[in-house]
């Protein structure tokens, strides 16, 4: 075949593989995303969602006249004076489908005090953290007597007798939650006074929602994170907070891996062209054709077993067989020394080493690109006493080291 289209024909091979990984990857991410709603929602359902924990509050009860107008129109609040919070999380992730979430069990104990000014009447105002959680061994004392209370629209209202001046409230529950817990204050935004939160974590990936108090100190041990958040007297509009630490998206990396798959077989494919042109081997377009399907068959067999097994031995797996198909091929095209030495080592580094870059969260281009220029810089090497001006001119003869492509020598030739 000749030069021109030899070029032809591989460029055609290649744009085809690439159209596939781009349908590849658009269905994989149809996949993770299209249901990921109404998994969340049975997650949900199950687990519970969010947390936002608020502190109680204390109003002037608004009673009506007979003409419908309020007795106390202007309703006082009262904040608390002093709070000692305790919170324990603990991480419990779980994969469904092609999506992890990040679910959590949490144990809250927490006792406000209030200081009340005039005869009231008054109620006792609290909102329960998620409407869709469930809350084991539930406790809510007012001080020291436990009440007996029934939630409606997730809140919970007690009357306070009249004449009440020092008011301590006490809650604890056992509850689960969904990506992320949160403190803050009814109004979005006032005085913490005497303010004291402890957070115990059994993950040291610590992560705050956005505009969130950092906290006034962490220690860090083998069990898990402390953080603790103190203050005497702050004014803000800020809340406490942790965010789950989250898992690779399986789907997402199945799909990311596809997007990018053109690139890796493009310096594959580069490599394969210049160690033949230096070797002076004959690798046929049906040879690169073989090549590019097995390439594709990493990223097909990933896709459809990440939801199976767990995300490495799925990445092992899909790695084995198609680094096994390329080296096992090239062993009979060219010889064993190029099929396991030569190609397999660029497949290691351009399919394998190229799709466990994902891996590395935010170092994921970087390590893309130290290895492109480092691949540029090696063919340079390679290619750098070629006479370019001579091999486009005229085809040589190739040849292997063994295998049905070597060159025959002719029966009178010259010993």
């Amino acid at each position: 075949m000749e030069r021109p289209l030899r070029v032809l024909a591989i460029a055609m091979i290649y744009g085809a593989v690439s159209l596939a990984w781009l349908l590849l990857g658009g269905v994989t991410e149809h996949r993770s995303n299209t249901i990921d709603p109404g998994e969340r929602q049975e997650v949900e359902g199950l687990w519970g969602g969010a947390h936002r924990q608020q502190p109680p509050i204390i109003k002037t009860r608004v009673q009506p006249t007979k003409n419908g107008e309020p007795l106390t129109p202007d309703a006082v609040a009262f904040d608390p004076t002093s709070s000692q919070i305790n919170v324990d999380i603990a991480l419990d992730q779980r994969l469904k489908g092609l999506r992890w979430f990040a679910l959590y069990d949490v144990t809250f104990d927490g006792t406000w005090d209030l200081e009340l000014e005039g005869d009231g009447p008054y109620d006792l105002q609290f909102a329960l953290p998620s409407s869709s959680a469930i809350y084991d061994d539930f406790r809510l004392s007012i001080n020291d007597e436990e009440l007996a209370v029934a939630p409606q629209n997730g809140q919970i209202v007690v009357p306070l007798p009249n004449g009440l001046r020092d008011v301590q409230v006490g809650l604890h529950y056992k509850s689960r939650g969904l990506d992320h817990w949160q403190y803050v204050q009814n109004s979005g935004g006032g005085a913490l006074r005497d303010f004291s939160l402890r957070m115990t974590t059994n993950f040291d990936a610590i992560e705050f929602p956005e505009e969130a108090l950092s906290p006034s100190s962490r220690t860090e041990s083998a069990n898990g994170t402390t953080l603790e958040w103190k203050f005497s007297n702050i004014i803000t509009n800020r809340g406490i907070g942790m965010v789950m630490p989250q898992r690779i998206q399986p789907g997402e990396l199945a799909s990311k891996l596809a997007f990018t798959a053109p690139l890796s077989l493009f310096f594959f494919f580069l490599v394969i062209a210049i160690l033949a042109k230096l070797e002076k081997l004959d690798v046929h377009p049906i040879n690169y054709m073989f090549l590019a399907a097995s390439f594709f068959s990493f990223h097909l067999l990933f896709a459809y077993t990440v939801d199976l097994l767990p995300l490495g031995p799925a990445f092992a797996l899909a790695s084995i067989v198609s680094v096994g198909m390329v080296t096992t091929y090239l062993r009979l095209v060219v010889s064993a020394r190029f099929g396991f030495l030569k190609a397999g080592l660029a497949q290691l580094l351009y399919l394998v080493g190229f799709s466990a870059a994902h891996f590395l969260d935010g170092l994921t281009g970087l390590t893309v690109t130290v290895l492109s220029i480092a691949t540029l810089f090696g063919m340079m090497l390679l290619t750098g006493r070629i006479k370019w001006s001579e091999v486009l001119a005229k085809s040589e003869p190739t040849k292997s080291d063994q295998g049905p492509y070597r060159t025959s020598t002719p029966a009178n030739a010259e010993s």
